[in-house]
């Protein structure tokens, strides 16, 4: 067990932000197409964190031309340069699966102050 944890210890960001479920955050994606790079930009709400450590996953939601869109980081991924929070949101929840089915200003979700 000591092994999996020096492993991965060694993989862990030191640098992880601080992006809590309901946040509305930024993800810098770092994308390869053949021998250019570039970086993408996903901004959407944050409706899940799972796992922990090396694992660790957020679930983020947007709403793009009235189809919704969701992807999934792994927080430690070297191919995700920044997250950065847009605005803290005021949830009551760990998971807001909920918000799939909404729409317009039923699935936005209140600011935190």
């Amino acid at each position: 067990m000591d092994l999996i944890k020096a492993l991965t210890d060694s993989q862990l960001r030191q640098d992880v932000p601080q992006a809590n479920v309901g946040d509305t955050v930024r993800v810098h994606i770092r994308v390869t197409e053949g021998a250019r790079e570039r970086i993408q930009v996903f901004e959407g709400t944050v409706i899940a964190k799972k796992h922990g450590g090396i694992n660790e996953t957020i679930t983020v939601r947007r709403i793009s031309y009235g189809v919704g869109a969701e992807k999934v980081f792994p927080i430690h991924s070297p191919t995700i340069v920044k997250i950065e929070t847009v605005r803290r949101g005021k949830v009551r929840r760990a998971k807001l699966y909920y918000l799939r089915d909404r729409v317009g200003k039923r699935a936005k979700v209140k600011e935190r102050i």
